[in-house]
């Protein structure tokens, strides 16, 4: 079983569900394709406001979102400059699934997430995904000049929209082998479908 999860960098429980998901798709024998989209690309098509620019429901998010947290014992420190649109991460991680493999592009993207959500980094800096970047053995200048290939970018663009058509609108999102689960919170829903399924199998 493939589970596919939809996350954007800029996204708090994007941080959550990548620390989780790796750990219930392996207790459940499935495996993970990790899908970098661009929250905003998103909520344009579906005409949803981003929680941010929302001043009573962001008040609620970020409360939210420290006890969260706190309940699961998740390290939430997050950079001062959050929340931000971040598109430099998605497109990187990108490049380094291309030229690296799948394991080195979810362990930049696991870093990424630690940094800017754990450790208080602001990854839209190139020199801080730079920094990450290296320290996986990623040659650097390689690595600038891949987040900026035109290839790439486009990549990115293609990759949200093929989110859409399958009917992502928000993250984080899995799709089950068909089966959708939105937000963090729905992590339960999905661990018993999970478990279901394979008692089936």
């Amino acid at each position: 079983m493939v589970l596919d999860f939809y996350f954007d960098f800029a996204s708090g429980y994007s941080y959550f569900a990548a620390r989780r998901i790796e750990w219930l798709a392996a207790a459940n024998g499935a495996k993970v394709r990790w899908h970098p989209v661009l929250l905003p690309a998103l909520t344009q098509v579906t005409g949803v406001l981003p929680s941010p620019v929302v001043p009573v429901k962001w008040a609620y998010v970020t409360r939210d979102m420290q006890r969260t947290a706190q309940e699961e014992a998740i390290p939430f420190n997050p950079s001062p400059a959050f929340p931000q649109m971040l598109i430099g991460p998605g497109r990187a991680m990108l490049w380094v699934r291309a030229i690296h493999g799948e394991e080195v592009a979810v362990s930049f993207a696991r870093t990424c997430f630690q940094a800017y959500y754990a450790d208080g980094v602001d990854i839209a800096d190139k020199a801080v995904l730079l920094g990450i970047a290296e320290s996986l053995g990623i040659d650097g200048p390689a690595f600038l000049a891949g987040m900026e290939d035109p290839a790439i970018k486009a990549a990115f663009k293609a990759g949200n929209e093929r989110a859409l058509e399958r009917g992502v609108f928000g993250v984080p999102f899995v799709m089950a082998e068909g089966e959708p689960f939105w937000g963090y919170d729905r992590f339960g829903n999905l661990e018993r479908w999970l478990a279901a399924a394979r008692k089936v199998a």
